[in-house]
């Protein structure tokens, strides 16, 4: 058995039937947590301290370091956020910082697979200071995130006798806001598309109760129009006039508006035209 291994070691054949897995020196890890609806993700390596001295030796003070080992650390965010206040879009990104005795940069670089040789501060998405305090000794330099609400967590890094943390914000209630109100978007116009539907269908009365439910979860100049084509056709031009005039008016802030203004403009002239005659009150002598 040891000649038949031998014999492939040496022909190179067991290399090209196998791959052999080692240890990394510093071993990978990863951390991710959903802040809000905002979803971060964290991929490291992690060093040993060793008994050696860290930061100011190893790590030198004020030059730009990778902020762990082996590949470059990565953070992904599913959402735009903002680090101590100031904007950082989603995305990934490399993480490296500048060490100092007390505040820290902390960066966000675009590429994501840079080394400290490779480091270009032209591709810089953000840099922020951050704060550095001591800490009881980390043998394993580790990532986390704490404090979490629904819309702030800290971002914290830690090693030997250092912590350095920043502040993570996220919109939450904004994109909740955002998302209902394109919901309601895009139930109004399903809705108006099967109003206009039954409306070609003749359906008049079931195309009304789903023209008035659309217009209830957003007016459009679309379905405002769509309810006032309807009634047109129930020969209730007393409200299908005004109605036309408003889907004209909110049609101005629209770039699709032009395909239907001719038409809208046609139906208000013609069913004005329709309206019935109001007799003048005589006043009394």
């Amino acid at each position: 058995m040891k000649k038949i291994l031998l014999a492939l070691l040496v022909s190179g054949s067991f290399a090209a039937s196998a791959q052999l897995r080692l240890p990394q020196p510093s071993s990978a890890a990863s951390v991710s947590q959903t802040v809000g609806t905002t979803d971060i993700a964290i991929k490291y390596s992690r060093p040993n301290v060793r008994g050696r001295e860290i930061f100011g030796a190893l790590v030198p003070y004020d030059k730009v370091w990778r902020t762990g080992a082996n590949a470059a650390t990565q953070i992904t965010l599913s959402n735009d956020v903002t680090i101590n206040g100031q904007k950082l879009a989603a995305g990934t990104y490399s993480i490296f910082s500048i060490p100092s005795q007390s505040e820290w940069t902390l960066i966000f670089n675009k590429d994501i697979t840079a080394s400290e040789q490779s480091y270009s501060q032209e591709k810089d998405a953000l840099r922020v200071k951050a704060s550095a305090s001591g800490n009881a000794k980390v043998e394993s330099f580790s990532f986390d995130l704490s404090d979490i609400t629904d819309s702030t967590a800290n971002l914290n890094f830690s090693w030997a006798d250092k912590k350095v943390s920043a502040k993570i914000g996220v919109e939450t209630t904004k994109m909740i806001e955002a998302a209902i109100a394109k919901a309601a978007t895009d139930n109004a116009n399903t809705m108006n598309n099967a109003a206009g539907f039954l409306l070609g269908k003749g359906k008049l009365e079931q195309a009304l109760k789903l023209a008035n439910s659309s217009v209830g979860a957003v007016e459009t100049f679309r379905n405002v129009w769509t309810k006032a084509q309807i009634l047109a056709k129930m020969n209730n031009f007393v409200e299908a006039v005004p109605l036309a005039q408003k889907a004209l008016e909110l049609g101005k802030s629209d770039a699709n508006f032009g395909f239907f203004k001719d038409a809208i403009e046609k139906g208000v002239a013609e069913w004005t035209a329709k309206l019935p005659v109001m007799n003048p009150i005589k006043k009394k002598k």
